[in-house]
């Protein structure tokens, strides 16, 4: 008789819990802000959609256009290195099934599920906090720039770490969910296709529809055939490739919301400084704060309603969003200018 298979490791935390909020605030004025997510607060404005892009199967000549708009978006030079997904996360979870291998070294600390991925297949996995760690590993992960903290990396720097990882047989993923906000330098894109990068894009954060469900994976062709492959016929909903197909072409969209995101940053770290929290990193989307009262602070804001994202392996953490509307910007202040926790020493 087969031995049954191993336990999943256990699930991973995140944010935008707002049923757990309320279980551990009960008394929380409603409704609950949520700041605890990497999400655009701002989302793009929907198209009108047409009926038919609910009622049919997407035609193969629609995914065709969301990936050619996708790669004119993303600086790749030819949709061949483009696979579409209903988000991220599924692609994140499809490579280690794709490309097992024996040992795979994360740089972080960073998005958990890359080192749940490659456990689930039966990787040994291991997070450093040294780049040079990850140039004898079989699979390399790298979030750029970084979720939580912020940290860039030169493009330079992560393609002699692909070029000696493929001279190993081995593969660097790249992961730049918040890359679409920043110098168009930092990506990898126009670097493909080289034969060990795969880099992965998100749609939903920088645009503020996480519900849309769409994400794309950008290698060299055969790389990214075999994605497609994986994933199957219709993996996109219709809807979700009308949303891409308009949003990822309006360049006068992103670029109003890079500046807007930019005047909002600066007044949000003034903000967590008077809260008591020194901000040590972050994104145009979510900053990243430290403080020994971290953990008082997260009550404070809770009780009122208010969720940020802390983190169990680093208590002295909170990871805080932008807030998105003159409203939510008064409730945060508001509950800040009424914390009486002491500002920590310099």
């Amino acid at each position: 008789m087969n031995e049954p298979p191993a336990a999943d490791p256990k699930p991973i935390a995140h944010g935008g819990r707002l049923n757990e909020a309320r279980r551990m605030f009960p008394g929380a004025p409603e409704p609950f802000l949520d700041l605890s997510t990497g999400i655009n607060p701002v989302a793009y404005p929907v198209p009108t959609l047409a009926p038919d892009c609910f009622t049919r199967l997407p035609e193969p000549e629609a995914e065709t256009a969301l990936l050619s708009t996708a790669a004119a978006a993303y600086g790749a030079i030819d949709p061949s290195l483009l696979a579409a997904a209903p988000g991220t996360q599924i692609l994140i979870d499809l490579l280690p099934r794709l490309w097992p291998a024996e040992r795979v070294v994360v740089l972080g600390p960073t998005y958990a599920e890359h080192a749940h991925a490659w456990s689930k297949i039966g990787a040994s996995v291991t997070t450093v906090a040294d780049i040079t760690a990850l140039e004898s590993a079989g699979v390399a992960v790298v979030c750029n720039p970084n979720n939580p903290d912020g940290r860039r990396i030169a493009p330079d720097r992560l393609l002699a770490l692909a070029d000696l990882l493929h001279a190993g047989g081995g593969l660097l993923v790249a992961d730049e969910a918040f890359a679409d906000l920043e110098d168009s330098g930092l990506s990898l894109t126009g670097a493909l296709p080289h034969p060990a990068v795969i880099v992965l894009r998100s749609f939903g954060k920088t645009y503020g529809l996480a519900g849309v469900r769409l994400g794309f994976a950008l290698a060299a062709p055969e790389r990214a055939m075999r994605i497609r492959d994986a994933l199957g016929p219709w993996a996109v909903s219709g809807p979700a490739i009308a949303v891409g197909c308009v949003a990822l072409a309006d360049h006068n969209w992103l670029e109003a919301t890079k500046a807007r995101l930019e005047r909002d940053r600066s007044r949000l770290d003034a903000l967590l400084s008077l809260a008591g929290l020194r901000v040590i990193g972050g994104t145009l989307l979510f900053r990243l704060g430290e403080s020994p009262s971290a953990a008082a602070i997260f009550q404070h804001l809770g009780h009122a309603g208010i969720l940020v994202r802390r983190f169990a392996a680093q208590p002295a953490w909170l990871r805080v969003g932008l807030p998105g509307s003159p409203e939510a910007w008064q409730r945060l202040e508001a509950a800040i200018t009424s914390s009486r926790t002491p500002l920590p020493p310099r």
